[in-house]
């Protein structure tokens, strides 16, 4: 296998690593300035040049992409998807991860346990917010911060509030969330490869300090997972779409609070605690899907007219409701099941027989019109386009 490390910092624990891991393994690996890439889209086909000069082909790449430069660094890791180059973090996965408010917003609609969170911008919203997740004290939260830079606990609500205000009047964006005072400045880091757990530790905060990031001075043991901290470490990955994650728990008392999801974890704090080769396991499992890569589907079979993805939602008072799937006549109407979500259960490429059940979300490919056509109170046929209206704009 060819791969291309995308890194700014070569000299980095991590990279270092992942590098000799490679090379002990019999691959060819390079170590890529993120920033000395170009993207050309002026031929027939997508590419890139490196250093002012076209890119050699390479099997796979390992984005390590640093938070300054997010933007340029997904564009990058996009023209390498758009080139057939397996990359474990795809450039969306990246991008969901990096944006703390995004990453919520994502993992809220899969039933991933958080600590409550809002989000408001305009100053009489703030203490409603507060006071929705939980009161006093509350942690204050910068989007786009890291390794605990710009995470901020707030005694008490007037203090959470001049310093949201201050925080905005610098045209910074943070999210309030409910301080998980049973945690008692310990968090888990899962670090997540493919669909399994490879490697987890406990960070304890140092004294005083309520953040137990490693740079913070925090403390790091290893630590077995239970079964439902392994589930949603991993599901939380895949969800963000992300084979490779670092992701961060608080030990609730209803069982696990994922705080973040990261496309970049460090390696030097958990292969240190827990003295395994992490390193080598992502580099094995890049290896192993090179020759079978997973794909976009969304984007790959939206692309024929008339026919796309889309998740329909079966309703109590829907004729397939007590059917099999075979019998449901989705198959007659050009419809394919791919996967179906029934609660929290996933069920892969459903059988026939499977009866469907009020509640159930099919995610289907197939013609556009016919899945609009199942949704209550929808015409089957596409509205005409009328013409402008006179007056074309009403006084408020």
């Amino acid at each position: 296998m060819k791969l291309a490390i995308l890194s700014r910092a070569p000299h980095s624990y991590s990279t270092q690593r992942l590098r000799a891991a490679a090379v002990q393994r019999g691959h060819q690996v390079k170590v890529l300035n993120t920033l000395r890439f170009a993207i050309d889209l002026t031929g027939p086909e997508p590419d890139l040049h490196f250093r002012g000069r076209p890119l050699s082909s390479y099997d796979a790449i390992l984005p390590r992409i640093g938070n300054s430069i997010t933007y340029f660094g997904t564009a990058v890791v996009r023209q390498f998807e758009q080139m057939d180059v397996y990359t474990p973090n795809t450039s969306n996965g990246i991008s969901n991860a990096r944006d703390k408010l995004r990453a919520t917003q994502i993992l809220s609609r899969h039933n991933i346990g958080m600590p409550a969170t809002a989000f408001v911008r305009n100053r009489a919203d703030v203490r409603p917010a507060i006071e929705r997740v939980g009161g006093a004290p509350v942690v204050i939260k910068l989007l786009e911060g890291t390794q605990g830079i710009g995470v901020i606990l707030a005694p008490e609500a007037k203090v959470a509030e001049a310093i949201i205000e201050t925080l905005h009047s610098t045209n910074q964006n943070v999210l309030i969330q409910r301080f998980i005072a049973e945690s008692r400045g310990r968090d888990i880091r899962a670090l997540v490869v493919g669909d399994r757990v490879v490697a987890a530790m406990r960070r304890s905060a140092n004294g005083d300090e309520f953040r137990s990031n490693v740079h913070r001075g925090g403390s790091v043991e290893p630590v077995e997972l239970t079964p439902e901290y392994t589930r949603a470490a991993v599901r939380s990955a895949q969800i963000m779409g992300l084979k490779v994650a670092g992701v961060d728990m608080l030990e609730g008392e209803d069982g696990p609070l994922v705080m973040e999801v990261n496309s970049s974890p460090g390696l030097q704090g958990i292969e240190s605690a827990t003295k395994l080769d992490v390193a080598g396991a992502i580099i094995d499992y890049i290896s192993n899907e090179v020759a079978f890569p997973d794909i976009d589907v969304r984007q790959r079979l939206a692309v024929s007219t008339g026919y796309g993805v889309a998740e329909l939602l079966v309703h109590g008072a829907a004729d397939v409701v007590g059917q099999a799937l075979g019998e449901s006549g989705l198959s007659e109407r050009d419809i394919t099941v791919l996967t179906l979500h029934r609660g929290t259960q996933v069920i892969p490429n459903p059988r026939r027989g499977e009866v469907l059940q009020a509640g159930d979300r099919l995610l289907c490919f197939g013609k556009l019109e016919e899945m609009r056509s199942m949704i209550p109170n929808r015409r089957r046929r596409r509205a005409k386009v009328r013409k402008l209206p006179a007056p074309p704009i009403i006084p408020a």
